[in-house]
């Protein structure tokens, strides 16, 4: 099954640019030259992203907002085309979570849209749910017993056979039909139904209960989604916090992402959020350190990284769909005060203080400062900081 587009849009070149682009790569695209043509059709199907025009910025608002209000296209990717003097921060604040410059041209337009694919499939496949009845224990202060109704890899609705406990959090256990282990994973309320239904989302999954979930939903599917392949990036800036790697197809604000590198044979990974989305260019990433095995992995990426000198080493990526809350507050605040370049992975760290932007409170990694409240400046201005705060962190570390 194809994914699907709605484009609003009364400019004739950039539908025919569309058209074009999206057919290539496998996507249906609905075309809507009119704000309450496109409303309408929001509210009745679904689509995995909402393409505007940002003309008139009034009217891409209310569109996307529409968007976000409908229960069948609230999770949808908001994308908007705008003139390069409105720039990013036009964009972002339209309400998009990726922002393209017109006019469009075909290569330029399909480099941007071959990740925004990749995101789609992922965001499809997360959100779709399999109707299953799976016994479900759960532990808080007391034991709770209850049923599944349907599961999904990011949570699953099921019915207590007593009251809704009213522990937010709890540790959940259900045994997947044909697999032999248990899925022994934590969760919170999410909303709470008629009589003893709930909704609950996963809560700091390993990696290895996603994969669990995602292979056991997969067997379930006829046709399951394949994925695309990953993106690959080059590393220009590193940091304990995150990084900026450059490529022609980065991911859209808010996409959270896993990150691998290969030295010696070896496959390193770590997750992070998007923060900074620079179309035909690069993204910056903000590493995910929440849990323990979080900042493991971000550590060992990092030494992997930083092993290879004065190399720009390749990185690869992939989405793990979006990040719902705040980019600036979903990837766990970096609480370490370095930033460095990967051209002198000996030196020693510097403080924020010395090697950060103006203002950078001493627990805030200062790269990813640049992340959090740069993220709207025009690309050029954005990558003389970048440069001036690696040539200040260099020049401290000789």
């Amino acid at each position: 099954m194809n994914l699907k587009a709605l484009l609003l849009s009364s400019d004739d070149k950039t539908v025919r640019v569309l058209r074009r682009v999206l057919s290539d790569l496998e996507i249906d695209i609905e075309h809507c030259a009119a704000p309450d043509e496109a409303m309408r059709r929001i509210t009745r199907q679904r689509f995995e992203a909402i393409i505007v025009d940002g003309a008139d910025a009034e009217e891409a608002m209310n569109v996307f907002r529409g968007a976000k209000a409908s229960p069948v296209n609230k999770q949808a990717l908001a994308i908007v085309l705008v003139e390069s003097e409105v720039g990013l921060k036009g964009g972002f604040g339209m309400g998009a979570h990726f922002v393209l410059h017109k006019p469009l041209a075909v290569e330029r337009a399909k480099s941007s849209f071959r990740a925004v694919r990749a995101l789609m499939k992922r965001e499809r496949r997360s959100q779709l749910r399999i109707p299953v009845q799976i016994p479900v224990e759960s532990y808080g202060k007391s034991l709770y017993t209850a049923t599944t109704i349907d599961l999904c890899e990011g949570g699953m609705a099921i019915k207590f056979s007593g009251p809704v406990p009213k522990e937010s959090t709890l540790r959940f256990w259900l045994q997947l039909p044909g697999l032999p282990q248990k899925l022994d994973i934590y969760g919170e309320l999410a909303w709470e139904g008629s009589g003893e239904q709930a909704g609950v989302r996963f809560k700091d999954a390993t990696d290895d209960q996603r994969n669990t979930l995602r292979q056991w939903l997969n067997s379930e599917l006829s046709e399951p989604d394949r994925d695309d392949p990953p993106v690959n990036c080059r590393l220009t800036d590193l940091s304990l916090g995150g990084c900026y790697l450059t490529t022609n197809s980065p991911f859209p604000r808010a996409t959270r992402v896993t990150l691998s590198t290969k030295v010696a044979g070896v496959e390193i990974r770590a997750e992070g959020v998007v923060l900074v989305a620079h179309p035909e260019f690069g993204m910056g990433v903000e590493f995910s350190q929440i849990t323990e095995e979080q900042r493991n992995r971000v550590r060992r990426m990092i030494a992997t990284l930083r092993a290879v000198g004065g190399k720009s080493p390749e990185v690869r990526v992939v989405p793990d769909g979006m990040d719902r809350s705040s980019p600036g507050d979903s990837a766990g605040s970096s609480q370490v005060a370095v930033t460095r370049s990967p051209l002198a992975p000996d030196a020693e760290p510097a403080s924020s203080d010395q090697a950060g932007a103006p203002g950078v409170a001493r627990s805030e990694d200062a790269l990813v400062y640049l992340f959090r409240h740069k993220f709207q400046i025009p690309v050029d201005s954005f990558l003389e900081q970048m440069r001036e705060q690696r040539q200040s962190v260099d020049s401290l570390s000789r």
